[in-house]
């Protein structure tokens, strides 16, 4: 059985860890351990940066994403955006992932503050974008562009 819970300060290690690999595995970057430890505890240090899930089965964390939020002042409310997702690879197909959206997904549907539900995906990873289609994702109205130092 996998549950879905926020994460605490102490799956600090997990987390950092997952991103790390996720980096090494989808981008082909070495991070550095220090920065995203630092970047991990900046989130459970300030709320208002985002808020981070796992999921565990077994007392085992087996995935992590990371929510952050965007102001819509077309809603008057917040949407909520997934980011860094992670599930262990021998777990992938199971419907971990199926099982944080959901728990995401009832989230928003319960709190008339919280609009939706976006995220962003690197256009090589056609495993994941398959996976956010059988969500009921789409990609029909927005591009993302960006600048990065």
């Amino acid at each position: 059985m996998i549950t879905v819970r926020k994460g605490k300060q102490s799956d600090n290690k997990t987390i950092v860890d997952f991103q790390i690999r996720m980096a090494k595995e989808t981008e082909h970057i070495d991070l550095d351990r220090d920065i995203v430890d630092k970047g991990v505890n900046a989130v459970f240090n300030n709320p208002e940066k985002g808020i981070y899930f796992v999921a565990a089965s077994e007392n085992k964390i087996i995935a992590s994403l990371l929510i952050t939020f965007e102001w819509s002042d077309w809603r008057n409310g917040d949407v909520y955006w997934i980011h860094s997702v992670y599930v262990l690879p021998e777990l992938r197909k199971k419907g971990v992932f199926k099982t944080m959206y959901l728990h995401m997904k009832n989230i928003v549907q319960k709190d008339k503050n919280i609009w939706g539900l976006r995220l962003y995906v690197d256009k090589t990873n056609i495993n994941a974008q398959k996976v956010y289609e059988i969500m009921g994702m789409d990609c029909n109205h927005y591009m993302l562009f960006e600048w990065m130092k």
